[in-house]
């Protein structure tokens, strides 16, 4: 979508199939060039002036059109769609996709394997809480996890209402060995802002960890 014109994502947009397989199919030839195998595709934001339930039906309907399409595209490429829900109570007011319960619904209505829910712990913890369960129950379709602190967003360790050591722990007992991705702002020096990853790296008996030697 045109970030400038006030759009984020266009994958639950009416009227925007065209331009939503345009802008696929650029993000499939860049994520090819790099060698990213999972595509973040975004449902987009209710139009201005529209009341959320009265065209709920109608954005849910063109999301699962489109998510239909681009699953059989990125199923030629050995890809996997993403779809990401962010809370509408701080973040964005108007995005359409707001709970890992929606997700997890459309998901089940699109009905295919390579799609599966970019969990962003931050957007969970704000609309709905209950992480552990949460994170037990949709594990099966979690392809991809962000952190941030909450309410600030920033590193894990600052501040706020989550227990990452314990989170991570968890995580790593359902499983869980795709990527955690940092989804926050730092506070000051992001280099300095990984200092969470040494301890915690040291806290498991590790003395760099998934640490580059060039953030050491």
């Amino acid at each position: 979508g045109n970030q400038e014109a006030g759009e984020m994502g266009l994958a639950a947009v009416p009227g925007r199939q065209a331009a939503f397989r345009q802008d696929l199919s650029a993000a499939v030839q860049y994520a090819r060039a790099v060698g990213c195998p999972r595509i973040h595709l975004m449902a987009g934001r209710v139009p201005l002036g529209a009341d959320r339930a009265t065209v709920a039906d109608e954005m849910e309907t063109t999301f699962i059109e489109n998510l239909r399409y681009a699953a059989d595209l990125l199923a030629q490429e050995d890809m996997i769609g993403l779809v990401e829900p962010i809370n509408n109570r701080i973040t964005d007011p108007r995005y359409f996709l707001n709970t890992p319960h929606q997700a997890a619904a459309i998901l089940e209505k699109v009905g295919r394997p390579n799609l599966k829910v970019q969990l962003d712990l931050f957007h969970c913890q704000i609309m709905d809480g209950n992480l552990s369960r949460n994170l037990e129950t949709y594990f099966p379709l979690i392809g991809h996890i962000q952190i941030a602190q909450v309410p600030g967003r920033h590193e894990p360790d600052s501040p706020g209402e989550l227990n990452f050591p314990y989170i991570f722990e968890l995580l790593e007992s359902l499983g869980y060995s795709g990527y955690v991705g940092c989804e926050y702002a730092p506070k000051g020096d992001t280099l300095e802002g990984l200092g969470w990853l040494r301890s915690y790296w040291e806290s498991r008996g590790s003395q760099h960890g998934g640490t580059s030697k060039a953030a050491e």
